[in-house]
């Protein structure tokens, strides 16, 4: 599979966190600036950043490095542009970027002051080679890369798993009031073995009967009472799956969910809009990270990664990066990841990615967007 040709197939980010999508150079320079102020010592960290292929015990070294350098604004307005930057690059045309609204009382940040910095982060792209533009009425994200590549972008905060219910529903607010901002929905984070699913399912319960779409890291860790508790609250995704026994798997293939797609239909080499729309039921989709789940071996090695298994039964799945920072991979790595270990073409990845589109959070004018996206491509790939 040519290298180039992944790249400048259109595709769709649905599980990128911020944080772990920083650039290694970016680091390299907040780390030397934390180092001159004494807060760190560079040499402890140095090597770790300018490491691709990290251990696991490297990777929870460099994730503590991250929560140290990403505790101002300025930092967060960056990382944000870089992030965004880095995915239209790609030819990533839909991303859904999620992140856990941090407070720092010590130099003045709340939840709300944090999103506002990611927010300005997006803005700010347009002072560079990326031009965003913000319509008035619900914060359309559109930027043009170089000459016709554009990225749409919409948010989804974090809930992580160290906090309190109220400190949750705390969250969930922060994404109501910003929901005119691109915030679409609500992720569940952070480590697996830390918190009580019961903690977090009234404001997950709120969330959703507020119409905010909810998203679930599930079965990382082999907990299977809360795994198919997490099922049984039917969210549109779930992330990883890596730790499901066979009956996680028989509930997660049996759940079938209301979905609003547009209708089209493929016809004469182009997808052809029928200008209707169709409520059909699907599974509950699961958002692939292939990389980082082989790279802290979560799971053992590739070839026996559930995606093969998911991909054979037509269980709705999307490729994602998960941390493309941390793990050294992007999007495009990801389907030629794919293209070598399971044999699939270029046709087969076509059809991955512009399938995403159905599960994406965005409404059905975004996904009509994307889809002439699609159609364009198909004309020319």
């Amino acid at each position: 599979m040519e290298e180039e040709w992944v790249c400048i197939v259109p595709k769709v980010e649905l599980h990128a966190h911020l944080n772990g999508s920083i650039r290694n150079s970016t680091l390299l320079e907040l780390a030397r600036e934390l180092a001159q102020k004494g807060t760190i010592v560079f040499s402890d960290f140095e090597h770790v950043i300018r490491k691709n292929d990290r251990t696991l015990r490297e990777v929870f070294k460099l994730f503590d490095l991250i929560h140290v350098v990403t505790t101002d604004h300025k930092t967060i307005t960056r990382i944000t542009k870089e992030v965004v930057e880095d995915f239209a690059a790609e030819n990533v045309v839909y991303l859904e970027l999620r992140t856990t609204p941090k407070r720092n009382d010590s130099i003045g940040m709340s939840k709300r002051s944090y999103m506002e910095a990611v927010i300005d982060g997006l803005r700010s792209t347009s002072s560079s080679n990326l031009d965003i533009n913000f319509s008035s009425d619900d914060f359309e994200k559109f930027s043009k890369f170089k000459t016709e590549k554009k990225i749409i972008v919409r948010l989804l905060l974090s809930i992580d798993r160290r906090e309190s219910t109220a400190s949750a529903m705390e969250t969930v607010n922060l994404a109501l009031e910003m929901k005119g901002m691109g915030v679409i929905g609500i992720d569940l984070s952070g480590n697996p073995t830390v918190g009580e699913w019961e903690t977090f399912l009234p404001a997950l319960k709120f969330a959703r009967e507020q119409g905010l779409s909810v998203t679930l890291h599930c079965g990382e860790v082999p907990t299977s009472v809360e795994i198919q508790s997490m099922l049984d609250f039917l969210p549109g995704r779930i992330g990883h799956a890596c730790c499901f026994e066979d009956e996680e798997w028989r509930k997660l293939k049996s759940y079938k969910i209301p979905v609003d797609l547009c209708s089209y239909i493929y016809f004469n080499d182009m997808f052809v809009y029928l200008a209707v729309f169709i409520s059909i039921f699907f599974c509950i989709q699961v958002e692939i990270c292939l990389t980082s789940n082989i790279r802290p071996e979560t799971i053992s090695s590739i070839d026996v990664h559930h995606f093969a298994n998911l991909y054979k039964e037509n269980h709705p799945i999307v490729l994602c990066t998960d941390d493309s920072g941390v793990f050294s991979t992007s999007l495009s790595n990801e389907y030629a990841l794919v293209s070598s270990t399971f044999g699939l073409g270029k046709l087969e990845l076509f059809e991955l990615a512009r399938k995403a589109v159905d599960f994406i959070f965005a409404g059905n004018d975004v996904k009509k967007e994307l889809m002439k996206v699609y159609e364009s491509a198909a004309r020319t790939l």
